[in-house]
């Protein structure tokens, strides 16, 4: 082999030795944040499981939407309580305390002869049109009161969750008997006077709400608390389709006016076409309420001859509040549901269902069933619940 034929062959390049890996910690730019402490991280744990737990507390203010302020309003703890208990008074009471300033809107009414469909068409248009109906508080007061438990347990069935007491009737009757006649006093219709009497038994109730039973409200009632009464006790609607003059001979008005002195007869000349004021729908603030208002009234229906009349209408109520009421707008003025148009234009219309009448001619009480004009109050009352305040 010639040596020549070495020189063929290459050699390889000798390979570089890799650059060895530097040891030790790596360095950065910047040197990591430092490791909360553990008590900082149990704290706040702490504060968000608190704060979790707020959100299930019931609401305690809440603010009224019409209120230009937005004051805040606070809610009676005790406001959704279904619970039932029997005071001396003879009254069943749904909730415990009603001072007249809790924020709840006192309803009061009076019905002469008990009718549930009315009391529950009453109720039912209330809350149905109310913003808010957990604020409602109801204060029916009827012939029999606590006697009556069966009525009671009718309502609660249907307003199961609704603020309810009965009254009696029978200490607002003694003092009106107490001080009146027995011609007065068989004349009299109650419900024109009770409303300004009820405060004297029922001292809680400072300010309230009177709505006949007659009605069917289809206005929001709490907007009736806002209104300002200035210097009156008494918030009412006036029904210029009946006028003083119509009741009243003009005439012995004035020889009445300057012949008596009483401090209820105004000193100035009654108006002729003066309005008669609404007393279905009343608002009334007790505390400023006149305390000779019932001798005012027992006085006019006494000068005027009441009592040998064959009027219904007494206008003795219209002669006490004259000049001395903050009028309501005319859409809470009562009027009939058998037009639709003057209906829908009412926050209260009368009501049109069948309803249950009673006169007292002296001797016991005869009870008249009255037939319907309308079928606005099947809308608060269904048949089943017809049925079972019938039974």
């Amino acid at each position: 082999m010639s040596p020549t034929s070495f020189t063929t062959l290459r050699k390889r390049p000798a390979q570089t030795p890799a650059t060895p890996m530097l040891s030790g910690p790596v360095r950065h730019d910047r040197n990591p944040s430092p490791n909360p402490k553990p008590i900082f991280q149990f704290l706040a744990i702490g504060l968000i499981v608190f704060l979790g737990f707020l959100q299930f507390l019931p609401a305690t203010h809440f603010r009224d939407p019409s209120d230009p302020l937005r004051n805040w309003i606070p809610f009676n703890s005790t406001s959704s309580s279904t619970l039932r208990d029997s005071s001396s008074d003879g009254s069943f009471n749904s909730v415990g305390s009603n001072d007249g300033e809790d924020g709840l809107v006192h309803v009061v009414s009076w019905i002469q002869c008990l009718d549930l469909r009315m009391l529950a068409v009453l109720a039912n248009s209330t809350l149905s049109n109310s913003r808010y109906p957990d604020l409602i508080y109801f204060h029916f007061f009827t012939p029999e009161g606590n006697k009556d438990q069966v009525s009671f347990h009718k309502l609660k069935v249907l307003f199961p969750h609704s603020n309810l007491e009965i009254h009696g009737q029978e200490e607002v009757k003694e003092l009106i008997r107490s001080v009146a006649s027995e011609a007065e006093y068989a004349k009299l219709n109650l419900g024109d006077i009770a409303p300004f009497v009820i405060p004297s038994f029922h001292q809680l109730l400072r300010k309230f709400i009177y709505v006949s039973p007659n009605v069917i409200l289809k206005g929001s009632i709490e907007d009736l608390t806002g209104v300002h009464l200035s210097l009156h006790a008494v918030a009412a609607a006036e029904d210029c389709s009946k006028r003083l003059n119509t009741y009243v001979n003009y005439d012995v008005l004035e020889a009445i006016q300057r012949s008596a002195s009483n401090p209820w007869v105004s000193e100035t000349p009654y108006l002729k076409d003066y309005c008669i004021p609404d007393i279905s729908l009343l608002l009334i603030d007790a505390r400023k309420l006149d305390r000779e208002f019932l001798a005012a009234f027992l006085w006019w229906s006494k000068v005027l001859n009441w009592s040998e009349r064959s009027s219904e209408k007494n206008p003795a109520i219209a002669l006490v509040l004259y000049d001395k009421y903050h009028k309501f707008s005319d859409s809470w003025l009562v009027k009939n549901s058998t037009s639709p148009q003057v209906s829908n234009m009412s926050m209260i219309t009368h009501y049109d269902g069948p309803k249950i009448v009673c006169s007292e001619p002296g001797i016991g009480i005869h009870i008249n069933q009255q037939m319907h004009n309308g079928n606005l109050w099947t809308q608060y009352l269904s048949p089943l619940s017809n049925l079972l305040l019938r039974e």
